[in-house]
């Protein structure tokens, strides 16, 4: 079967949904490579790479969709190219699915099947073909690309001879893929990040990256706002309406405001109003990553970038990814190669379109001549973290109260255990020799002040006391070396005992401090 990769038709579209390192991939699985000429041009592969890869270059679309068994695509296809599909074809895009019936009508029309790139399901086993989050990744880190380019100051502080330069304030909305690409960004070129999100579990995230999650004054029970499949729900309007509060609230701080969120097919939410935007300073940028969904900022035009009448600029481009073409091809290809080795479990060059597969299925919007959108649910659920139940803060009073009852206890055991010693030492008192009570009242007190002081040490700092007990337990072999002459039966005894114990402790403690530097060595 032949695999064909037309040129995009969309102004402005550089992508190509093959590279020669891809082709050469989908050579393997038994495939035949074809290329519309010209189509990888705008992403830095030209024609002549193609063909030393093994792809066989067609000169125009028409003739690569009348030879091709699969189609690959980067946008969404066109009325007429989805005319040019038939009962025989497979299609590989986006798609847009959800608001794009005509096209699913002509789909089902032709009888093609169609796979979408975006509805491929977000489990663990489907992430190399998650062309979302592979173009999510690319379009935040571009989006701190154009901020800065738009933006009059340096991002991280400097102090110079001329004078003290303070670092920019950024601020990211959303922190999933195009989110964290963001943060990771911002915070690597030296700006103080703040980031925000309706889930609670991507704080560790956030602040792992270096960023300070901002946390909501919300006084109702705690907002969850994961869904599955690991995006954003729709949030309470008194949550909407505390976050409203906290925005408004930091944008006369921010220098610049990155938004991404997005819920599955909805319109964007309004998070920055215009109202912040009038509160900035001026020279602060916006970046609205949903601007193909309404945007998240109630002022931006999508495919525009406007300034403002205080002179802050908002930037609604659609097209991040594009404009870093030669790797979002890199990737989107390697997705797409992904895709067709599970399509292909034989490796022998022919599709296999198993409905019973979770991801295909779930990606797969018309097969047969029938719509088979939207899918079931996966039988395996999203990688999406439940968040951890919210402990119940204790009052001082009450804390203080469980010290005092802790204190309480320790100090019966500790009465107790002397009343035991006590005990034990009066009996011993009456029936041992007068020599034996001295070796044995300094056996007792060594076993008392050591159990005190190991026991107080943490878990963690036992290991690198290896080193300590090795050289106290060399001075109890020596101690006991002197007692096993005594001529005192028991305490001959016990000296034999101690020298075996303390001669085990040494030789483990030097097996273990030679393991642990064993892990700090260059292999």
């Amino acid at each position: 079967m032949k695999i064909g990769v037309p040129k995009e038709t969309i102004a402005g579209e550089n992508r190509v949904a093959m590279t020669p390192e891809s082709a050469a991939q989908l050579q393997k699985l038994g495939y035949d490579c074809l290329i519309q000429s010209k189509a990888g041009e705008a992403a830095g592969f030209s024609d002549a790479d193609y063909e030393a890869a093994g792809v066989t270059v067609v000169k125009t679309a028409a003739a690569l969709w009348k030879d091709a068994d699969i189609i690959a695509k980067v946008r969404e296809p066109s009325e007429a190219e989805l005319k040019r599909l038939t009962k025989d074809k497979t299609l590989i895009s986006f798609f847009n699915p959800g608001g794009n019936e005509a096209g699913l009508a002509l789909a089902k029309e032709k009888g093609a099947n169609v796979i979408a790139m975006e509805m491929v399901p977000r489990i663990s086993r489907a992430q190399k073909m998650d062309a979302l989050s592979s173009m999510a990744n690319i379009a935040g880190y571009r989006a701190v690309i154009e901020a800065g380019n738009n933006f009059g100051r340096f991002f991280t502080g400097q102090v110079t001879a001329a004078g003290k330069v303070p670092p920019a304030k950024v601020l990211v909305v959303g922190a999933g893929v195009a989110g964290l690409a963001a943060i990771g960004t911002s915070t690597s070129l030296g700006a103080i990040t703040y980031a925000f999100d309706v889930r609670p579990e991507v704080a560790e995230q956030v602040e792992s990256m270096g960023a300070e999650f901002v946390y909501l004054d919300f006084d109702e029970e705690q907002q969850d706002g994961s869904a599955s499949g690991g995006y954003a729900s729709v949030s309470s309007p008194e949550f909407h309406a505390a976050q409203l509060a906290k925005f408004r609230e930091l944008a006369p701080e921010m220098d610049i405001v990155i938004t991404t969120a997005l819920i599955p097919n909805r319109e964007a939410p309004e998070l920055w109003t215009a109202d912040m935007v009038e509160a900035m300073k001026p020279g602060s940028v916006i970046v609205d990553l949903a601007a193909e969904k309404g945007g998240n900022c109630k002022l931006t035009k999508k495919d525009e970038k406007i300034v403002t009448k205080n002179g802050v600029t908002i930037i609604g481009y659609t097209d991040f990814p594009s404009r870093m073409a030669t790797q979002a091809s890199t990737l989107y290809a390697n997705n797409i190669r992904h895709m067709m080795t599970d399509l292909t479990p034989e490796k022998d060059g022919k599709v296999n379109h198993d409905m019973d597969d979770d991801v295909i299925r779930g990606a797969t919007v018309a097969y047969q001549g029938e719509i088979t959108f939207p899918p079931p649910p996966p039988k395996i659920q999203a990688i999406a973290a439940k968040p951890k139940p919210t402990a119940v803060e204790k009052t001082p009073e009450e804390l203080k109260a469980e010290e005092a009852a802790a204190a309480r206890k320790a100090g019966r055991q500790q009465i107790g255990m002397l009343v035991l010693g006590a005990v034990l030492m009066a009996i011993i008192g009456l029936y041992a020799p007068a020599a034996f009570m001295g070796h044995f009242i300094v056996f007792v007190l060594a076993v008392f002040v050591g159990f005190q002081v190991i026991w107080g040490v943490s878990h963690a700092l036992h290991t690198p006391l290896m080193a300590v007990t090795n050289a106290i337990s060399g001075i109890i072999i020596l101690g006991a070396l002197l007692q096993l002459g005594s001529g005192i039966g028991i305490v001959t005894i016990l000296a034999g005992i101690s020298v075996l114990i303390a001669t085990i402790n040494v030789v483990g403690g030097f097996m273990v401090t030679r393991r642990m530097l064993q892990m700090f060595q260059k292999s």
